[in-house]
């Protein structure tokens, strides 16, 4: 398909002529003699750049670059000028301009410009279309209040530099928090780079995190860049950084004060631009209490700390993790939309999910996977879930069964938070602060459920 380039001047010889020249060279050319032309011919159309002219009536070429940044921010754009300046120059590229052609215009010059904004533009609409891949498949689901506000937090912790540590049981979703740091932050288009730190042996890890010169010890046959260096203007994601040794946490103190490091076997100080954000399963106080994790290492990474929750105690988040793995999974497998029947949700939130949202993910995957694929067989049963899950960790039944009596979803959800405030209201003795604060919720939006509910203190 041939590119389609936008020339916007009010000379119609320049108009003319160079738009036949790229004719001839295969683009599929527009033109506009104003720069408000320009504007209206760029809305709704698919333009691989733009070349404007500086010196035109009315709307200036800096005015309409101006407004083209405005509303299309990611449009590359080459300005032309016959009478241009330095300053002028300048102004452009401030703006955001690619890059500035002088008149009379050199056909071979012009061409040459164009190939590389073309390749330009190409290689920002991938890495749009990467983010959003990114962020639809690593973003964060949960309607509780607890993930609302860790969604919140997200946003205005990503565009900062500041370091993170989150904490949280094992399947949380520690990984996706940092996952969603990187992708909403300016270094986006920059490596994420992730590190197990319990996965590594204690021989190895220094290298791995480092790098190594060529002999610095038996089978280091060449230089090895370390996982810092690979970073470098990106993310490093330290996971499970409580189980990495004193030794090793004193050199990640030093890079996190300096930004520098050291390869192993080697002299030469290499800096870094590099954002770490860490995460354990493990109380890291506790850790410093025992002797096992340093103070000031925990201090350094918790700037900005995240706790994500157990999915045990936001359990009106199930409903919605399961439907949304249903559909993602049966989407990667090509089998027929599944839902879960009202039993089977009933089931779900019952349940007390150890592995937490890890282990809610691999089990609808698992129900997907093992579904017929044909269309008589959508539904996920509350007796075809109960075979795959723990018996212990399941509420007794006299619980589930006032859920199972509901005729749909709705009616299922409704009922199961109805009796799940009432149950916990009575365990905190009718105190609705401490209430809420079991349930993950806002007092005022506990309120609102009580009141909705028709829920009375007993005397």
């Amino acid at each position: 398909m041939a590119r389609r380039v936008l020339i916007i001047d009010d000379e119609g010889s320049i108009l003319k002529s160079l738009s036949g020249a790229l004719k001839d060279e295969g683009y599929s050319v527009l033109t506009a003699e104003s720069g408000s032309a320009g504007l209206v011919a760029l809305q709704g159309a698919k333009i691989d750049a733009v070349l404007l002219d500086i010196w035109m009536p009315e709307m200036d070429g800096l005015e309409t670059l101006h407004q083209i940044k405005k509303e299309l921010p990611d449009q590359v754009v080459v300005m032309m000028s016959g009478h241009g300046t330095i300053e002028t120059a300048v102004k452009a590229t401030k703006l955001g301009a690619f890059d500035f052609i002088e008149k009379p215009l050199s056909l071979e010059k012009v061409l040459l410009t164009l190939r590389n904004a073309i390749s330009t533009q190409d290689l920002v609409r991938e890495n749009s279309a990467l983010r959003t891949q990114v962020e639809k498949h690593k973003m964060l689901v949960g309607e509780s209040a607890g993930m609302k506000q860790i969604q919140e937090l997200i946003k205005r912790v990503a565009p900062t530099t500041g370091s993170v540590l989150i904490t949280g049981e094992a399947g949380t979703g520690k990984e996706l928090v940092a996952h969603s740091l990187h992708a909403l932050s300016p270094r986006f288009n920059k490596p994420f780079i992730e590190v197990n730190c319990a996965a590594i042996p204690e021989e190895l890890i220094e290298s791995e995190l480092f790098g190594h010169e060529k002999g610095a010890f038996t089978g280091a046959t060449k230089l090895r860049r370390g996982r810092f260096d690979m970073a470098h203007g990106g993310t490093l994601f330290l996971d499970e950084i409580g189980d990495m040794s004193m030794k090793t946490q004193a050199k990640i103190l030093r890079i996190l004060q300096e930004q520098k490091f050291e390869r192993v076997g080697g002299s030469q100080t290499i800096s870094v631009d590099v954002r770490v954000v860490a995460a354990t399963n493990k109380d890291l106080k506790a850790e410093i209490a025992s002797g096992r994790f340093r103070g000031d290492l925990f201090y350094r990474l918790n700037v900005v700390p995240f706790h994500m929750p157990p999915l045990r105690e936001r359990r009106n988040d199930i409903p919605v993790l399961a439907l949304h793995f249903a559909k993602e999974f049966s989407q990667t497998h090509s089998k027929p939309g599944l839902e879960f029947t009202p039993e089977a949700i009933a089931v779900l939130v019952s349940y007390s999910w150890p592995g937490n949202v890890r282990e809610l993910k691999n089990l609808v995957e698992r129900m997907v996977i093992l579904s017929s694929g044909s269309k008589e067989d959508t539904k996920i049963t509350a007796a075809a879930l109960l075979t795959h899950l723990e018996e212990d960790a399941l509420a007794p039944r006299a619980e589930v069964a006032t859920v199972v009596q509901a005729k749909n979803l709705r009616d299922a959800r409704q009922e199961f938070e109805r009796d799940l405030i009432l149950k916990t209201l009575k365990e905190q003795d009718w105190n609705v602060s401490k209430t809420a604060s079991v349930l993950g919720i806002e007092r005022s939006y506990l309120h609102r459920k009580i009141k909705s509910f028709g829920i009375e203190a007993e005397a």
